[in-house]
This record gives structure tokens, C-alpha cells and sequence, in this order.
């Protein structure tokens, strides 16, 4: 049966306007503080009562509204942001569709309250879009819009309205951002007569990232400021270590309008690929400035989303400008300890005897550090992971030596030849490399010179062993710096950066006992469609039947024990990943992790200093493949809190 074609009346379809641009309190405000934000305010106040529902005010310090133009701005597409056809196509504000007045005053009513700097102020009061009175008012420069009972007249968007605190939050969510996005601007936030935001509006976005974000993640971001081509990308990211298990900390700026951006996204979180750990996502604060015409605004209705004309430019300008600030990123985190409570005056007298420790004391209790313990041997790994260019011979990291007591003498003897007086053996660390050169004297005395030219510390910053602890950490010693580094993620990082710099397929051992691994169907079918693939990687394998595959080739670095689990995490890998780089990548992460020392394995004094001079000669071996970090520091200082000093 056929229809009736009716126009809509003109309530019903402003209703229809308004549901697309106000969908809750916090859309109003969105468009008011643009609003604002557009007229060059440089002060913004928002305070809601009742989570925005009865009483919502917004109000600028910005160019105010004409008295003869405060009526058409309640105008269904009244704006004074565009004039032609061709404006569509460069637009620079960040309202301009018209609709934002007219939407909310068809669902609630509203009080207006504006005056320019060359006209008397003028107030206006509509209910449902309709103006019921206007009067001259006396107010400073600028406007203020308070908007009360919203939805009072379409129950059926107010039934589906949350609790006060949850829309308190989505307003405070949109102030936040606008915050970020216009840091010049001093924004402040009331929420039932408390002030829950303020900003001081001096243009510093660290500052403005402090206020809304606090005081822990500011400390834990980075600056970015780089330049691609016509585009400016400006801002903050995480640490590596500071990612949270969510994208909710990822905020991104167009021309100073907040977006949401897959494009974006997808470039910033392979800016740090390799760096973080599966599941976990960094947090951002980035701003990106192009020429108007070169981004489409007028594709989403609440301006949300935007398209860009060069999406691929885009995508590299934030990727390489996050790496490149990731690359400069100091590789220490400091470790994190609490302050001791404040002890009573008379306690350092009970402490004293720990300051006044013997030499002789004081050797005994250093020997602690040096002297490895007798614990289980680790599986062999092979020499292309392991072993140092020059060493005299190919040892496996965790293969106990009969080498071990004779580094241990020469180590014990060098603090003997200082002065005791000195309490903190700076100008020993120097004389430290001597038993490197005498340790493999009786073997190849030659290779003393290669080992010699390899060190590239700096002089103004020497280090020094001092030993491990739970086998697992090597304590260093530089300058008034207590470094702890965990070998398996520094020997990881420094296996996989020697895997990924090479296009050569990966160095691999064939088995005399073809070995089998017990898969599920899925895993085997994607084991056995992506073989060749696997070649490159080190594996042979083969269907055996029933989901089991046989194996008859393994990565050189990995023991023969972990070759089913790591071909079991390989298959998890080429099931959820489709990019072939990051493929690549991440089948490297796996046969890095399984070659790489493990923690609580033993590890010979020589292979341990190898790994170390390793670590203290780069600058990108800062955080393993999965995001934790290799090194953190304990100042001297932070120690000296500890005991009180």
C-alpha cells in the first residue's frame, strides 16, 4: 500500500537536526566552546549542574555577537563562517555548518547574554527555538549561553540519557580536549559548583597535558616536533614503558580540531613497533598542521572524523616523526622508590656503625657481588647469537667455563691497589678493563688489541662490572649512577636488531632426529601454507598427520627443546598477522626471545661483559622487542634517601 508523501513539520524537523548534532550534554558543549574558541576567546568557563541535564553555561571572553545578529544566529544554517560554495573547500574554523544554535535551542531552553566591543550588550531567552523576550543587558565583552532542561520537550532522547556522573564525565572528557587542542585558551570546568579543570591558557602544551592528565604521565612523555613536506606534526607521546592496555590516552589534532583517526592511529603505534609488548597501546598528544585544503572536514556529522587528500603522507609524517623522537628518548628509565618515612632524631646514632663499615668489611661484603654462583647450566646457544667477535673461543652464553676463577682473582685485586679512604671507587673504573687484557693472555694474545679497540666509552662516563644478582641482573657502576641491566632483554634486543638489519634468511641447523610438534588444525594449516615462508626463518617443516608437523630444520639460535614452542608461537603469529613486514617482524621477536639467555640462567664473566660492553656502546638497544626496558638507573642520590643520609 502506498504512502502519503508529507513535508515534515518544521518543529518535528528541527528535532530530526538536533538529534544528529546534540546527542547528550556534552555535544552542546562541543559546539559552544568552538564556538567560542572561533570568536578568539582567551578564556573559556563551562559549568554544568546535574551532569549538563538542567543547567549547562558556557562563556568566552571572545568577539561577542552584533545585537542585529543575535537572532538569526539561532537560524537553521546561519553562520558567519562561510559565504560561498568554494569556502567548503578551505575551511579554517571549527564551526560552520550553521546548526549548532538552531539544535540546541530546538531541545531546550536557552538565555544569551552577548555584547561586542562597539555595541551595548543584548539578552535573549528561547524555549524549543523559539525567542519569547529580548532586552539591552550591561556584561563585559564576549558571550555567555546557558542552556537548561535539556531535552525537556523529546522524552524519548531523555530516557535514554545516563546518570549525572556519566555524562559529567563525557562534558569533562570534551573540555580535556579542547584543552589539548588549544592550549593558548585558559579553559575551566565547573561541575556542581567544584572546580574539576583548569588551565592557564599560556600557549605551553606540556602544561595544559599536566592539568588534564596529571602530574605521572606528563613525566612519562616525550616531546615530538617534526616537519613532512607541507605538514607540521607537534606534541606529546609515551614512553615505551608508560603504554596502558587501551587506546583511551591517544588524542590527535587537526589544525586544532580533534579528531578520531584510523590512519593516524595505524602510523603512531608503528612508530613503535618492536618497542612494546602485544595488547599494550602508547598514549599521545599530537597535533597536526596542513594547509586547509589538503583536509576535508564536512565528512562526519559531529565533525569527528576527517579525510585527507595525501593519506600517505600523513601516515609517514606522524610514524617517522614519533621514531625520530623515540631514537633520541633517553634509554634509562629511573627506578621507581618510595620515600622512607621521616625517622626520629635520635635513629641516625643507632645507624651510625653502617657509615663507618671497615675496609676490610667493605672487601668482604664486595667479593658478594663478583663471585658467580654455582647454578644449573643453561642450554647452549649458538655462535652466530652468542659468542663476541673477538673472543678467543665460540662459548655459549649460560655454559658454565673453567674460566670463571680465573677472571675472579683480577677482579678482587683491583680495588687493593686504591687508597681505602675513598669510599666510592670512581678511579679505579679505568684500571677495571685490566683483566680482559690478562685473561686470555695464555690462550691468543693477540686477539688483546681487537677486544682493546672495541671499547668506545666515553671518557667523562666510565663504567664498571660490578657483578650479578639472581642471576638474572648485572649490576654496573657509572659515575654516581647504579645501573641494573636484565640480560635476557638486552641479549633479545641486540639479537633481533642483528636479525632484522640483515635480508639474508636466517642461519639455521638441520636435525640428525627429525623432531615433531603437536599443533592445533588451525596452527598446522597456517604453518604448512606459509612454508616457504618459514624457510627464511630457519624452520623446515612437514605435514606428519593429524595436525602434527614434523621438523626438520631450527633457527641456529634456538635449542632443540624450544623449537615446538616457538614454532607454536610462530603459527599464533602468521594466523592474526596479514603485513608481511610486520610479520617479519614479529616471527624475528620470536626466534630472538627463544635464542636469548633466559633469566636465572648462569652466565661466565666474560660473556657477561661482553653483553654489557655491547649495551654500553649503542644507543638503540634501549627497550626489548615486547617494550621492557634493558636498563634503569638508581642515583646516588635516590640511595642516599633510602638510608637517610
Amino acid at each position: 500500500m502506498t504512502q502519503k508523501i508529507l513535508k515534515l513539520d518544521r518543529h518535528v524537523a528541527d528535532l530530526i537536526a538536533a538529534g544528529e548534532v546534540v546527542e547528550r550534554p556534552a555535544s552542546a558543549v562541543k559546539e559552544l566552546v568552538e564556538n567560542a574558541v572561533d570568536a578568539g576567546a582567551t578564556s573559556v568557563t563551562v559549568e554544568i549542574q546535574n551532569g549538563g541535564m538542567s543547567y549547562l553555561r558556557v562563556t568566552d571572553n571572545g568577539s561577542g555577537i552584533a545585537p542585529e545578529d543575535a537572532e538569526t544566529a539561532f537560524l537553521r544554517h546561519a553562520t558567519s563562517k562561510l559565504r560561498t560554495k568554494e569556502d567548503l573547500a578551505c575551511i579554517g574554523t571549527l564551526g560552520f555548518r550553521g546548526e549548532a544554535l538552531a539544535a540546541i535551542a530546538a531541545v531546550s531552553k536557552i538565555d544569551l547574554l552577548t555584547k561586542t566591543k562597539t555595541a551595548d550588550g543584548v539578552s535573549l531567552h528561547l524555549e524549543a527555538g523559539q525567542v519569547l523576550s529580548r532586552s539591552e543587558a550591561g556584561c563585559p565583552d564576549g558571550t555567555t549561553i546557558i542552556v537548561r532542561e535539556l531535552f525537556y520537550n523529546t522524552p524519548a532522547r531523555l530516557k535514554f540519557m545516563k546518570r549525572d556522573s556519566v555524562e559529567s564525565s563525557h562534558v569533562a572528557a570534551v573540555v580535556q580536549q579542547q584543552a589539548l587542542a588549544h592550549p593558548q585558551v585558559s579553559f575551566r570546568l565547573i561541575k556542581d559548583g567544584e572546580t574539576a579543570l583548569q588551565t592557564d591558557g599560556r600557549g605551553d602544551l606540556h602544561s595544559a597535558v599536566y592539568a588534564v592528565f596529571g602530574r605521572q604521565l606528563a613525566a612519562d612523555m616525550i616531546q615530538v616536533e617534526s616537519r613532512w613536506e607541507n605538514m607540521h606534526l607537534s606534541g606529546y607521546v609515551t614512553k615505551p614503558t608508560a603504554t596502558r592496555g587501551n587506546r583511551a590516552n591517544q588524542h590527535f589534532f587537526v589544525n586544532g580540531r580533534p579528531i578520531r583517526s584510523k590512519i593516524m592511529t595505524a602510523a603512531l603505534e608503528e612508530a613503535y613497533a618492536n618497542r612494546i609488548m602485544t595488547g599494550r597501546f602508547p598514549g599521545c598528544v599530537l597535533q597536526l598542521e596542513l594547509p586547509d585544503p589538503s583536509v576535508d572536514v564536512n565528512v562526519h556529522p559531529a565533525k569527528t572524523e576527517v579525510k585527507f587528500a595525501n593519506e600517505r603522507a600523513v601516515f609517514d609524517c606522524v610514524r617517522y616523526g614519533v621514531m625520530g623522537c623515540l631514537n633520541k628518548e633517553p634509554a634509562r628509565p629511573q627506578m621507581q622508590l618510595k620515600t622512607p618515612a621521616a625517622a626520629p632524631k635520635s635513629e641516625p646514632k643507632k645507624n651510625d656503625s653502617f657509615r663507618t663499615m671497615s675496609v676490610e668489611e667493605f672487601k668482604a661484603f664486595s667479593g658478594v657481588f663478583s663471585k658467580p654462583a654455582q647454578t644449573p647450566v643453561a642450554p647452549k646457544v649458538a655462535q652466530a647469537f652468542a659468542a663476541p667477535v673477538n673472543a678467543p673461543k665460540a662459548s655459549s652464553f649460560g655454559a658454565p667455563k673453567q674460566e670463571v676463577p680465573k677472571q675472579e682473582l683480577p677482579k678482587q685485586e683491583a680495588p687493593k691497589q686504591e687508597t681505602p679512604k675513598q669510599e666510592t671507587p670512581k678511579q679505579e673504573l679505568p684500571k677495571q678493563e685490566t683483566p680482559k687484557q690478562e685473561t686470555p693472555k695464555q690462550e691468543t694474545p693477540k686477539q688483546e688489541t681487537p677486544v682493546q679497540e672495541t671499547l668506545s666509552v666515553p671518557a667523562a662516563a666510565p663504567y664498571r662490572v660490578v657483578g650479578e644478582v639472581l642471576n638474572t641482573y648485572i649490576i654496573i657502576e657509572q659515575g654516581e649512577e647504579v645501573l641494573f641491566l636484565d640480560k635476557h632483554a638486552a641479549h633479545e634486543r641486540i639479537l633481533f636488531e642483528k636479525l632484522k638489519k640483515t635480508n639474508e634468511p636466517v642461519m639455521a641447523q638441520s636435525l640428525m632426529v627429525p623432531a615433531t610438534a603437536a599443533l592445533t588444525k588451525e596452527e598446522s594449516a597456517a604453518v604448512l601454507e606459509h612454508s616457504k615462508l618459514l624457510m627464511d626463518y630457519g624452520y623446515e617443516v612437514e605435514d606428519f598427520g593429524a595436525g602434527d608437523v614434523l621438523i626438520r630444520q631450527i633457527p641456529a639460535g634456538l635449542d632443540i627443546s624450544q623449537a615446538e614452542d616457538a614454532l607454536t608461537e610462530l603459527a599464533q603469529r602468521l594466523i592474526l598477522q596479514k603485513d608481511p613486514a610486520a610479520l617479519r617482524d614479529e616471527l624475528l621477536h620470536t626466534i630472538a626471545c627463544k635464542a636469548a639467555i633466559k633469566a636465572g640462567w648462569y652466565t661466565s664473566d666474560r660473556e657477561r661483559d661482553d653483553l654489557v660492553r655491547q649495551v654500553m656502546e649503542r644507543d638503540d638497544i634501549k627497550y626489548c622487542p615486547h617494550g621492557r626496558p634493558v636498563i634503569t638507573t638508581l642515583t646516588k642520590k635516590q640511595l642516599e634517601r633510602q638510608f637517610k643520609r
